[in-house]
């Protein structure tokens, strides 16, 4: 319960934020991917850029590119691979003031009922979160509780060894965690669609130590192979590296193209 209670408090923060940076940052608490994998390569090249002059200059920019494709693996089911590789940058009156990049690769064994198996690896660095570097090896289940025509909902729960590197003198820090991921699609119509992704993170040594993050957004084809995305995250870090905040909110407003 108290956590449900810091989501929502969280997706209300965002909303009230006045200086909401522009990102493209995904989670780590599951194998995660905004690309569907086929038995054929498919890639996504994501772009989004913003920038003021007048009383005040500022450059945002972010990209993100994915890859997917599906082989045939466990008892001829399918076996799903993904690769993301993000990376923004946030400058204010020529002095940058938020830089990060990340990448993740997963795998994704469907088992039979909807079951699967899943396996990730991922990777941050962010010296304004005073991560040097963040490695986060995972493993786990899923259900695809249902999905539908128009509704899908998926559902995983994993553990995960986490590597800390901090940019000040702060010792490394590594941990083992309990995680959990909820991820809910809407297709609103043939062009558009409303999704919902919450994952948390509790260090088994300390219940304390846990993380949540919520992404929600809207995605819209605009052509043929062309869809522009608006998307607001939410993350809160019950124990963040000293001398630093609980909750960072960012948005996000991307042009991407398949191939």
């Amino acid at each position: 319960m108290k956590k449900l209670v810091i989501i929502a408090a969280t997706i209300t923060s965002c909303m009230l934020a006045d200086d909401i940076k522009l990102s493209d940052v995904e989670a780590k608490y599951a194998s995660k991917s905004t690309i569907e994998a086929t038995k054929d390569l498919k890639q996504s090249i994501n772009l989004g850029f913003a920038n003021t002059t007048g009383n005040t200059e500022t450059l945002n920019l972010n990209g993100k590119y994915t890859l997917g494709f599906s082989t045939s693996g466990y008892n001829n089911e399918a076996l799903k691979t993904a690769f993301e590789a993000s990376a923004y940058l946030t400058q204010n009156n020529g002095v940058t003031d938020n830089e990060e990049y990340t990448a993740k690769l997963s795998l994704e064994q469907h088992i039979i009922d909807g079951w699967l198996g899943y396996t990730s690896f991922y990777w941050l660095r962010n010296t304004f979160r005073n991560f040097d570097n963040k490695f986060v090896f995972g493993a786990g289940v899923g259900k695809e509780v249902f999905k539908q025509e128009q509704h899908s909902l998926k559902m995983k729960l994993g553990v995960a060894y986490n590597i800390e590197q901090y940019t000040n003198n702060q010792p490394e820090h590594t941990f083992v965690a309990l995680t959990q991921y909820i991820e809910y699609h809407y297709h609103l119509n043939e062009i558009s669609a409303f999704y919902m992704k919450i994952g948390a993170l509790e260090n088994f040594d300390d219940f304390d130590d846990y993380e949540i993050l919520t992404v929600t957004g809207f995605n819209f084809s605009v052509a043929e192979n062309l869809s522009v995305t608006i998307e607001g995250e939410v993350r809160y870090d019950n124990i963040p590296p000293i001398g630093f905040t609980k909750t960072d909110t960012k948005s996000i407003v991307r042009i991407g193209y398949d191939f």
